[in-house]
């Protein structure tokens, strides 16, 4: 007997963060985990984040709140920090494309349109949740008539209204 096949996230961790800092808002780790279980069926949420020794104690924070943190290695470059993971995110979620039954991309990039477009034509698109409606790349935007997209500005004031009510 097969086991069923489950949703998973793919979430740009650097793109996600600062587009939760650059909007404005604090964002509840475990409640947003808990909204991509309830609402999208996620069962594995992998966080690609560039790896930096310091933060390990970041790293541990996202495991304990059920993200799974896929590391790349950092350059530096004068005194910032680069960890491009825009192709290890690409690779993982077209090489484990029989692993899940839908994808939950999680990104403002534009640069993950064509995977997006892609996971969309093979009928493992779940959704794109754009990390902010301001600061979405055109070339996500423009998809929104073939897919659906959610932006964390609108999940983030929904997830604070649940949590005023409850």
């Amino acid at each position: 007997m097969q086991k069923a096949l489950e949703n998973y996230a793919f979430i740009d961790g650097q793109n996600f963060y600062k587009s939760i800092k650059g909007i404005g808002k604090d964002l509840n780790y475990s409640h947003f985990r808990t909204y991509l279980t309830e609402k999208h069926a996620v069962k594995v949420a992998y966080y690609f984040i560039g790896y930096i020794k310091k933060y390990e104690y970041v790293y541990n924070s996202l495991r304990r709140q059920g993200f799974e943190p896929v590391f790349k290695e950092v350059s530096l470059q004068g005194d910032k920090y680069k960890g491009n993971i825009d192709v290890n995110l690409t690779l993982r979620a077209v090489t484990e494309l029989n692993k899940y039954k839908k994808a939950v991309i999680i990104t403002s990039d534009g640069d993950y349109a064509s995977l997006v477009e892609y996971l969309d034509e093979q009928g493992k698109l779940e959704c794109l949740i754009a990390c902010s409606r301001a600061g979405c790349s055109y070339l996500l935007r423009k998809l929104h008539q073939k897919i659906k997209i959610y932006y964390l500005d609108d999940i983030i004031r929904d997830l604070q209204k649940r949590k005023e009510t409850s």
